[in-house]
Order: structure tokens, then sequence, then C-alpha cells
């Protein structure tokens, strides 16, 4: 099935709603984050009254109206008093910094839950219609962001309107003419800042969609090195990355050099109101206090400009976390798999019923039917048409056809993958629909072509079929599965310590490793979707009597290519083109001399 692009169902609207959303999330820290802006307000009254400070310090120097030595101690008792100031402010710096990293920290950590919570209900559609690297990036890329955004941007941007609004207030105590002039210089650099604010945002929303391109060609390229290799694709490979690159490239350019280019005119800007407000200050100023008013003025005036070129700054820091906060709630966003389903299955022993919303209770026989089904993947696409198949319990029901005839598709439908279109999946006369896809999925046990193991022991790996199966029953799963054998003789035997998706097993071991976690499960109707393929053909009818003896009287679906492997099935179904066009046993279809003698002759020609 083609990937597509993961879409934003409801994406925030504006950075703003999405800041406001994040800042929710300090909730889970009350207590912290109000301890951290009393640290900010402290720190900025700080800086502030240490600049302040500037004033009555020149104005000592230019009394004449005092003793030299009631002149000098006044003189000390105010740099003692900056002094106490500027350690105030390095104490209260140090603390709101350690407190916004521990804030950050529990924020992330709920957002990392809320994530991998939300991806646990997301439908399996969403999960072919994204690689692994792209969904990867939410947590490396988009994650690191927010965390850069919510340690540094925020704490900086409270820090500096903070202190910026106590340095306009200031200016207008000291003098409301150097404030007039300030209003007419601050316009302007409200305007730049708000232009190149419009365009980093857009710049930097780019950069992390393409990161997340990037991140997800390098995640499925390192995952098929061996066919690269193989196959001699190296080049390919390389031309096909350098398109993605490339993107990310001129991103991440376009981003940055509106950041980089801010700076320095808003430096140049500072030094030219500066020069602008001393030159008018001398003019417009006199008295006695008009010298300490000036230097005050002018320290407020580079309070002012670094202020305000931390906000610029900060504004793109923000941008860029803002990006990967949308893209993190847009997958919070993404509608859960839906289940309205009230009927549940009950468990006692060996035995299983069925739970209706009445009370009321249906053994679990496994009898499956499909009723004029239509499905598609993509809607201009069907997969199977009009399709009527019918299982009944405790038969062993094969499918047969070329590749993408809807044999996987079918098993993927029984348990709820997918939902289907038009018709109806009935199991023991109930509609699948109407049963809890928890309880339907417990009800099946399920091997896979592709068999994915855990980091853990292999006895880890058997139980992960049923968590409270006690060792004896995976090691009695492993002999039914055939594979007490090879475990036995690995370094740790059971204890033996698979990784990489059981990277130090051969592809059969790990097959069958994959059939006893199904067996110890006991679920009451298998599904083999090509579980023996890797496996030799002894292994093989030794792995199906275990099965046979397994499910005896329950439904199995076994889905293969080797046709040896489904001449002993009740019933064989051969699929063309989402349509069952004949149903038999192996005997019954030879005789009828159509597609599955085709498939048979064939194959025996080839032996």
């Amino acid at each position: 099935m083609p990937r597509v692009e993961l879409r934003n169902y409801r994406k925030a609207q504006t950075p703003l709603r999405t800041l406001w959303r994040l800042f929710q999330y300090f909730q889970h820290c009350r207590v912290i984050l109000v301890c951290a802006v009393i640290s900010i307000l402290l720190y900025s009254a700080a800086t502030i009254g240490a600049s302040y400070m500037m004033k009555p310090l020149v104005n000592v120097l230019e009394a004449s109206g005092l003793a030299p030595d009631a002149a000098y101690a006044k003189y000390i008792a105010l740099l003692v008093g900056l002094a106490v100031l500027y350690a105030l402010s390095a104490l209260t710096n140090y603390l709101l910094n350690r407190l916004m990293l521990e804030s950050c920290t529990v924020i992330l950590l709920h957002l990392r839950r809320e994530l991998f919570a939300k991806m646990q209900k997301l439908p399996i559609r969403y999960f072919d219609s994204n690689s692994n690297g792209s969904l990867m990036s939410y947590y490396t890329n988009d994650i690191e962001a927010t965390s850069e955004l919510l340690q540094h941007s925020i704490t900086q941007m409270l820090i500096s309107v903070t202190s910026l609004a106590g340095t306009i207030a200031m200016m207008l105590i000291l003098s409301m003419k150097l404030f007039a002039i300030m209003v007419v210089l601050g316009a302007i650099v409200v305007l730049l800042v708000k232009a190149t604010t419009q365009i980093s945002g857009k710049s930097y929303r780019a950069q992390q969609k393409h990161a997340a391109a990037v991140n997800g060609y390098i995640e499925e390229m390192i995952e098929g090195q061996k066919d690269i290799k193989v196959f001699t694709h190296e080049k390919e490979v390389m031309a096909g990355f350098y398109p993605v690159n490339d993107a990310l490239c001129a991103a991440s350019t376009r981003a940055t050099t509106v950041t980089n280019i801010l700076g320095p005119i808003l430096n140049n800007l500072s030094h030219t109101f500066y020069a602008i407000t001393c030159a008018l200050g001398v003019l417009l100023l006199s008295g006695e206090e008009a010298g300490g008013i000036l230097i005050a003025f002018l320290q407020y005036i580079r309070n002012f400009s670094t202020r305000v070129s931390q906000i610029s700054e900060q504004f793109n820091s923000i941008m860029l976390a803002l990006a990967g906060a949308e893209r993190i709630f847009a997958v919070l966003d993404t509608p859960a798999e839906v289940d309205e389903g009230t009927v549940t299955l009950e468990c006692q022993g060996r035995e299983y019923n069925w739970v209706q919303a009445d009370g009321s209770r249906i053994p679990l026989r496994g009898d499956v039917r499909f009723h004029n089904v239509d499905f598609a993947y993509e809607a201009d696409k069907p997969v199977l048409q009009d399709l009527s198949l019918y299982a009944k319990p405790g038969q062993k029901i094969a499918f047969v056809g070329s590749t993408g005839a809807g044999k996987t598709t079918i098993t993927n439908l029984i348990n709820r993958f997918y939902d289907i279109q038009a018709g109806s999946i009935t199991y023991d006369g109930i509609d699948v629909r109407d049963i809890r896809k928890d309880d339907l999925r417990r009800s099946l046990g399920m091997v896979l072509q592709d068999t994915h193991l855990f980091t853990g022991t292999v006895m880890e790996n058997i139980r992960y079929g049923r968590l409270d199966a006690t060792d004896d029953d995976c090691i009695q799963a492993a002999k039914i599965a055939n594979a007490h054998y090879f475990i036995s003789h690995l370094p740790q035997g059971y204890d033996t310590v698979l990784y990489s998706d059981g990277a130090n097993l051969s592809q059969g071991q790990r097959q069958l490793v994959a059939i006893a976690r199904a067996a110890v499960s006991q679920a009451p109707v298998l599904i083999l979707d090509e579980a023996t393929s890797s496996i030799d053909t002894r292994t093989e009818k030794l792995i199906e009597k275990g099965l046979d003896g397994l499910m005896e009287g329950r439904t199995v679906f076994v889905i293969a290519h080797r046709l040896s492997t489904v001449r002993h099935a009740n019933a064989i179904l051969v699929l063309e083109q989402g349509r069952v066009i004949e149903r038999g046993s192996h005997e019954e279809l030879l005789k009828l001399k159509g597609k599955y003698y085709q498939l048979y002759t064939n194959m025996i020609e080839l032996s």
C-alpha cells in the first residue's frame, strides 16, 4: 500500500493557540512554575534596580553640598546596594533556570506518555501510511525542539518581557521627553521583528517537515542495507537521498538566514538609538540631576535593546519549537481507532463464550462468514469485491492465489485491523463490528510472515502471547511448535537474550518462537500468514501435527504459497482479484482442473 503524508486532523490554527495548549501542561508542575515565576520577577527587579542605581551614583559624584566624608559614605553604601542587587540577580537566575529545567522534564514526561499512548490507540492504517523514521521523528526532533522551547526559549522570553516592561516603566519615571524618542525608535524595531517572525515561522515549519522526511528515508535505507548491497544499489540510494537532504538544507538555510540577519540589524539599531538619545538628551535635560538621569536612561536603552534583541531571537526559536509542537499535537488529535463493540469474551479455562450486552452467552465455536464484502485500502482501488465465504467451526481453511489476490487482506478484516466498506463479517453469528476489538483479537492467535521479536529473553518473547503463562506453559508451547530442541541448545536456553528483532537467531528459528508465542496464547482461532515459509519441510510437518492437536475443534486459517502445506486443509479457497473463484478440498479442486489445478501442476513441473 502506498505511503501517504501524515494529515493534521485538527492542526492548531495559530502559533499562539499551540503555545497556549503547551502552557496547559504546566498544570503538572504548578508549584515549580510558581517558584520559577517568582524567581523571574525577582531577577528582573534586581537587574532593573541595578541599572537605576547609576542615577544616584552619578548624582553623588556631582553633588556639591555634601561633605567629602558623607559623600564617600553614601557612595560606598550605594556600591554595596549595587553588589547586593547583582548577587540577587545571579541567585535568582540560577534558581529560575533550575526550576524551569525541572518543569520541562515533567512536561516532556507527560508529552511522551500521551504521544506513546495515543499511538497505541491509532489504527493499523496509520502505521501503514507513515514510515518508522517519520514516526520516530516525533520522539526525537519534535520532542527535542519542544524541550528547547520549554527549558530555554520560554524562560528567556518571560525574563525579556518582564524586564522590558520594567525598563519601559523606569524610562517613563526618569524622563517623558527621552521616552517619546524611544517610542518612535521602538516602533521601527517592532515592525522589523514582526515581519521577520512571519517569515521564519513558515521556514521553521518546513524545516521540521523535511527533517521528518530525511529521518524516514535514512531509517528505511538502514533497514534495507543487505538488499542494497546485494543488488549494488548504493548509487541509486544516494541519488534518492540527495533531493530530500537538499530540501532540508534549503529549508534550514532559509530559517537560519532570517535569524542571523535580524541579530546584526538590531544590534546596529541599538547603537544608533543610543547615540541619538545621548545627543538629544544633552539638549533636552537640565538641572542638577540631569547627568544621573541621562546615564541611567542610557543604561535602560541598552537594556531595552538587549531585551528586544533577545525577544526577536526567542521568537525564531519559539517558531521552530512550535513547529515541532504542532506536529506532536497533530498526532494527539488524530482520531483513535473507534471501538463501538458491546460483545465481550469470557474465558474459563479452555472454554470461551461471547457475552452480549443483555448478559446472554454464546459459545465461541469459530464460525466465520463473509457476506458480500467490499473492501479497498484506497477508494478507487478495490481489493475485495462482493466476497462471500465461510469457515465452519473446527475447519482448517486455506487461502491460495497470486500475490495481490487479497489473502492477507481477508485475515486483516477478520480481526478488524481495517473496516469493510460494504457487506458484513460474522463471528459465531455476531457481526464483528459488535464485538469489542480487544476481545475479538484476544480470540485470534496470529503468526505473521514478518516475524517480530522483542528485546528480551526467549521465555519473555514466548510469554508475550499470554502474560500470565507460567514457565511450564511456555516450554509446552515451544514443544508444540517444535522450538524446544533448538532453544535448549542456545547458550542460556530459554534465558538467552534476543536483540535487534532476534538477529541472533535464524529466520526459521524466529518463526518457531513466534509460533510458540501463538500456541501459548491458547486462542481458540489461529491465523497462519505464511508462518512456515522459512521452515524446512520436516520441521513444518512436526509443527502441523502440534498445531492440529492444539487447535482441535477450532478454526484455523492458513495462507501459504507452497501448496504442499495446504493439501490437508478441510477447504481450500482460491482467490483471484478479490473474489473466491474455487472452493473445495485438494482432491476436489484437482478434479475441477481449474485455477488450483494449474497452480498445482505448475508447482510439480517446477519441482
